[in-house]
């Protein structure tokens, strides 16, 4: 498994993991988690959405200095935004773009699935597989799902990661 590191992953996972912050990897690095080669500049995570676990988020992306990424903003403009980070506040965020101390990090209620649904963790997790990352175990959703999510959203950068996420597929059959 070759993992990018523009991103200090294994720092994330450490702090989710530390304040039992139930997710699942998705996006990019969940790709690279399957075998992608590819890379990713930012660390999709997926959590589980109740208020309790919302909460444990928070106090995780406090801990990784967490401030909104916001286009058109500087890093200075965004740090000074009044965001307070609990799972109130998390939890009216369907997608949210964070920069951390340890890079940048996007945190999504659900992704979408090929007939333009949401899958929200609960929906992903009997397909997600477990996996030790550095040390710490780490859930990552079906590569199916991933590829899923790629194709509704139909980017650019997604469209140019399907070829090798669905080769991945068919030789894991």
């Amino acid at each position: 498994m070759t993992v990018d590191h523009r991103v200090d992953w294994l720092t994330i996972t450490e702090c989710f993991d530390r304040h039992g912050v139930e997710y699942l990897i998705v996006g990019g690095v969940g790709a690279q988690l399957h075998g992608a080669t590819r890379p990713t500049s930012d660390f999709d995570s997926l959590p589980k959405t109740s208020g309790e676990n919302l909460d444990r988020l928070g106090i995780a992306l406090r801990e990784l200095g967490a401030y909104l990424r916001v286009e058109g903003l500087t890093d200075e403009e965004a740090r000074a935004l009044p965001v307070h980070l609990d799972g109130a506040t998390l939890a009216r965020m369907d997608i949210s773009t964070w920069r951390t101390d340890a890079g940048d990090l996007d945190v999504l209620t659900a992704i979408p699935t090929r007939d333009g649904g949401r899958s929200r963790y609960e929906d992903l997790l009997v397909r997600a597989s477990s996996v030790d990352f550095g040390g710490v175990p780490v859930r990552v959703a079906a590569l199916e799902d991933i590829i899923a999510s790629k194709e509704w959203a139909d980017r650019p950068k997604d469209r140019a990661a399907l070829e090798e996420l669905r080769r991945l597929a068919a030789d894991d059959s």
